[in-house]
């Protein structure tokens, strides 16, 4: 068996639908082709049971020849042992199949997720991310599940068609002419039920989307009392989905009684027509309880085909999901030089706004709109095209994976991953304990530690969802502290903590920072004090300068922190 995941998942040379699931089965092509080898024999060697029966009835029961009998019963021992080793193998063919294809997918979710990065809330939800890799990853493992299956069974109706053919060419063409017919009519009962897997996938995905957003705002919804009304919109949305569900159940259960009737049907003629042939004198006795052997078991062969079928076809909707996300690219592309320099100190300028920041030092940003300081954070750190510079070399030419290394920008919207807390801070790599501690302490966020039950070693859950606004912030800090990056750019660190807790902050975070760069965006005067240098933004330029003393002259400044003060 297979060890999963595999260390590379590779890289799919087209991506359209088609061209994917195939590249998926040449990824694996070795067990593909093994499972379908087994597919072939084990199918084949159950519709050489009714022959071997047969034969042992005209042989040795009709003709009374033991000899012959034990032979035929022989024969029909060994195919039961071929069919139930390869069946077993096949099935484990299978399981890898899927399983292969199902991490792979996935494997190549999560890296398109990490390459897209900033990009990929702006271009989808996060409830398509998880639909894709929750439904449509298992959608595309069960058509790599049922590939042998279906290639089995094909090959199995064209060894029972060869065989009927030769004892009897009527029955033989009544089986050619009527499996096709059938897999016709199933097909038929295919493409509506495409369509309407196409739509209700679609709507999942909307709804699962807006499920995500109401559990990521439930604290915001209940403290303006939207629960209500977003609740009868998720009902509602939740209803459309439902009877787009029925739809297709629909479709479902007209297809799955085709899939029971038809070769019912084909089972009673071939019986019908063999029983006169019998009376006729153009069939044997045995012969005929061959031909409803092989009637009886035409029936799981065509069945497996259209099973086949519909799975491909659900397939396929999933596989356009996923080639949809991973075709999307990055709005900033890789690439480009190292940023010049290592841990020396560099001065970041944002030439649009008129900021300068000197190299190792606290500067604090007061933007009169708070759209101008997630602006202005974003182009710091180059999540957004712009001329801003560092140690003199334009961000835009610089390598991304490099800028991300030394300019790290820490908002109240990053996300507490689950698992251990230790893990969960030291997101940038291993770290002792001392270190984690120090990084606590500068978030003043002690009492949190002291809180949990192990520890260090408490797993948190998604989300956070234990941790109140004013703790996920300090937990957010100190994750961000840890990293030590050559540029720390804080967006309103300290907005959900009380005054106190901001001044202790604001002192640890000035000491433990001291000769590396840090820019905070806050107007609260607390943090504002502890700066060497403030800027003022208003309008999306840089106004006024100084320190946070100097700056109490100007009104402009003056009215943004008295309501900061006032709002404290």
């Amino acid at each position: 068996m297979r060890h999963f995941p595999d260390p590379d998942p590779g890289r799919p040379s087209r991506l359209s639908p088609g061209h994917y699931l195939l590249w998926l089965a040449r990824t694996q092509l070795a067990v593909v082709l093994l499972g379908a080898f087994y597919g072939v024999i084990w199918p084949t060697a159950q519709a050489l049971m009714p022959y071997a029966v047969g034969r042992a009835i005209d042989d040795g029961l009709t003709a009374r020849d033991r000899g012959d009998l034990l032979v035929w019963a022989g024969v029909v021992l060994a195919l039961g042992v071929v069919q139930a080793a390869t069946g077993i193998l096949q099935d484990r063919c299978a399981l890898t199949n899927a399983l292969g294809a199902r991490y792979r997918t996935l494997q190549l979710v999560t890296r398109q997720a990490t390459r897209l990065g900033a990009t990929l809330p702006r271009k989808t939800s996060a409830g398509e991310v998880m639909s894709v890799g929750v439904a449509d990853v298992m959608q595309i493992g069960r058509a790599l599940d049922v590939s042998s299956r279906t290639i089995g069974s094909v090959a199995s109706i064209v060894v029972v068609a060869a065989i009927m053919l030769a004892t009897s060419w009527r029955l033989g063409l009544v089986v050619l002419v009527g499996v096709p017919l059938m897999v016709w009519a199933v097909a038929l009962l295919l493409r509506p039920l495409h369509d309407r897997q196409a739509r209700l996938r679609d709507q999942q995905a909307e709804l699962t989307a807006h499920a995500v957003d109401i559990v990521g705002g439930l604290r915001v919804l209940r403290g303006i009392g939207g629960e209500e009304l977003f609740g009868r919109r998720y009902h509602a949305e939740s209803q459309r989905v439902r009877h787009a569900g029925v739809h297709v159940a629909r479709a479902e259960a007209a297809l799955e009684a085709a899939r029971m009737l038809l070769p019912g049907l084909l089972v009673a003629l071939i019986v019908f027509l063999g029983a006169r042939q019998v009376l006729a004198g153009d069939l044997t006795g045995g012969q005929l309880v061959a031909f409803y052997g092989y009637a009886v078991f035409l029936a799981t062969p065509v069945r497996r085909l259209s099973i086949g079928a519909s799975a491909i076809m659900k397939a396929y909707v999933a596989a356009r999901r996923v080639v949809a996300l991973l075709a999307l690219e990055p709005e900033i592309a890789p690439g480009g030089p190292a940023l010049s320099g290592t841990e020396d100190a560099r001065d970041l300028a944002d030439p649009e706004s008129g900021l300068a920041v000197g190299g190792g030092r606290f500067t604090a940003v007061a933007c009169t709109d708070p759209a101008e300081a997630a602006a202005l954070a974003d182009r710091l750190g180059r999540y957004a095209e712009s001329d801003v510079t560092y140690g003199g070399m334009p961000l835009r030419s610089a390598d991304v994976e490099d800028v991300r290394r030394r300019i790290l920008v820490a908002g109240n919207e990053a996300r507490v991953f689950a698992g251990p807390l230790r893990a969960e801070l030291a997101a940038a790599g291993p770290a002792d304990d001392a270190r984690v501690l120090a990084a606590l302490e500068v978030a003043s966020a002690g009492d949190v530690l002291e809180a949990l039950p192990d520890g260090l070693d408490t797993v948190v859950s998604s989300g956070g969802k234990e941790f109140s606004g004013g703790q996920l912030q300090r937990l957010r800090l100190a994750r961000a502290v840890l990293a030590e990056p050559d540029v720390l750019v804080l967006v309103e660190p300290t907005s959900a903590v009380d005054a106190h807790t901001e001044a202790r902050i604001a002192a640890r975070l000035a000491a433990a920072r001291a000769g590396r760069t840090t820019v905070v965006f806050a107007t609260s005067p607390i943090l504002l004090d502890h700066a060497d240098a403030v800027a003022l933004v208003d309008g999306g330029t840089v106004v006024a300068t100084g320190t946070h003393a100097s700056l109490l002259d100007d009104p402009r400044y003056r009215a943004l922190v008295a309501r900061e003060e006032g709002a404290a």
